[in-house]
């Protein structure tokens, strides 16, 4: 099976293992979906994550994301979207970075500073691509 949108891929897997209430998700890694991680972490939306290198039996190095679940069982991530896609990429500059939910969600940019949320690009004054949007 080709995979023509890993991004998309990744976060349909976070939102589907947080329907069904999994501790944690498995899946190919990648430099992007590390920093994605790293971002979902750091904004408190996922408990963390761990990669695994590749071993016997396994292709590739793979991603283990824990999820988070507040104290009633419910998600942490209510909504995630993938925003700029292999069909239509979305570029923004600085000032027209989205804000999701009303500044209570999260965007992910690629810019040329690396992976970041739309809060730090803006506060850096850089563009770049909207990844993704969190809530």
């Amino acid at each position: 099976m080709s995979m023509t949108d890993p991004v998309a891929d990744f976060l349909t897997r976070l939102r589907n293992a947080a329907k069904a209430q999994h501790a944690d998700v498995t899946m190919p890694s990648s430099k992007l979906k590390r920093e994605l991680a790293r971002i979902l972490r750091e904004q408190g939306y996922i408990e963390g994550y761990s990669v695994q290198e590749p071993g016997p039996g396994r292709p590739g190095e793979q991603i283990t994301v824990t999820l988070k679940y507040t104290n009633d069982r419910k998600p942490v991530i209510s909504g995630i979207q993938r925003m700029s896609r292999p069909g239509r990429r979305m570029y923004v500059d600085h000032a027209h970075i989205p804000r999701v939910q009303g500044g209570m969600g999260t965007a992910i940019m690629s810019t040329s500073r690396g992976v970041m949320t739309g809060h730090d690009a803006r506060r850096e004054g850089v563009g770049g691509e909207v990844v993704a949007r969190v809530w």
